[in-house]
């Protein structure tokens, strides 16, 4: 790909699918509006995360010079100037909040709490030990509530409490791998915070608390109502064993360093999302 174009990071804007999840849980709210609705929040959400990562890599390039990695992306590199950047930054934003006014105009608020959370995450935040993981875990709670405005319905607490653990539970784990790779607060300034024991120890206990909230979310009594199906559990099997596959990837193989590209590259975690979803379909739609 192009410096430009990697400066985007589209391989991410799989992350803003969240968008998404509030229609596939509503049926009776599957249409062309909505799905069309659905699809401009999606690409809102890209344009708004790309304009982050332009200011990010801005900001970071000095320290991603140090990164096994990171050291190659576009600006650190030398690829693309923090001139041209900047004007990529300000186009992002722009065309963002034009469709989003034009399209899904329900949402701008909570766009604008999500580029405000990821400035001072940029800014400040990451790094703070817990406080960064958490920011991370909200910017996906955020997606799923945007998503919920678009179809004019309210999101049921267990969507967004899960949501909000499966993405605390993968940052970290890439916290980890961090660790791992003996990273140091050169690189990032929260890692002085964690430990390999204190994010083990996170780690089952996001994962427990996971679990267990994903099982009751599929027994609990309003939502099997809401949803018509009494088998919402079938789908328990697929994210058991999506979140111990992780699990194994982080602390086993120690290559939890990018979740996106474990999701496209992945066997098992591609067999237990393709499994997932193809079985609340089977409950949802057939």
């Amino acid at each position: 790909m192009s410096p430009i174009i990697r400066l985007l990071r589209p391989k991410q804007w799989i992350k803003n699918g969240f968008v998404a999840a509030p229609l596939f849980f509503t049926p009776d709210k599957v249409n062309m509006a909505s799905l069309l609705d659905v699809l401009a929040g999606f690409a809102v959400f890209c344009m708004v995360a790309s304009a982050v990562y332009c200011l990010n890599d801005l900001r970071d390039a000095e320290g991603d010079r140090n990164h096994p990695v990171k050291k190659d992306r576009p600006i650190a590199s030398g690829a693309v100037s923090p001139s041209s950047a900047m004007v990529l930054m300000a186009l992002l934003l722009a065309g963002g909040v034009a469709l989003g006014a034009w399209r899904v105009p329900a949402i701008l608020w909570v766009v604008g709490a999500y580029f405000a959370i990821n400035i001072a995450y940029t800014l400040r935040l990451k790094h703070i030990a817990i406080l960064d993981v958490l920011v991370v875990a909200f910017g996906f709670v955020l997606r799923v509530e945007a998503g919920a405005l678009i179809i004019d319905i309210v999101p049921s607490a267990w969507i967004l409490i899960v949501t909000g653990l499966l993405a605390l539970f993968i940052a970290l784990a890439k916290r980890r791998d961090d660790i791992v790779r003996d990273l140091d607060a050169e690189h990032r300034k929260s890692l002085d915070g964690y430990s390999l024991p204190f994010l083990d120890g996170s780690l089952m206990a996001v994962l427990s608390t996971l679990l267990v909230s994903y099982l009751i979310f599929t027994t609990d009594q309003a939502v099997m109502a809401r949803l018509g199906s009494e088998q919402l559990y079938f789908t328990g099997p697929f994210v058991i064993a999506g979140v111990l596959r992780y699990l194994q990837l982080t602390v086993v193989y120690e290559r939890s360093g990018s979740p996106t590209d474990l999701v496209y590259r992945d066997p098992g975690l591609q067999l237990s999302v393709a499994g997932w979803l193809a079985t609340f379909v089977w409950l949802l739609y057939l």
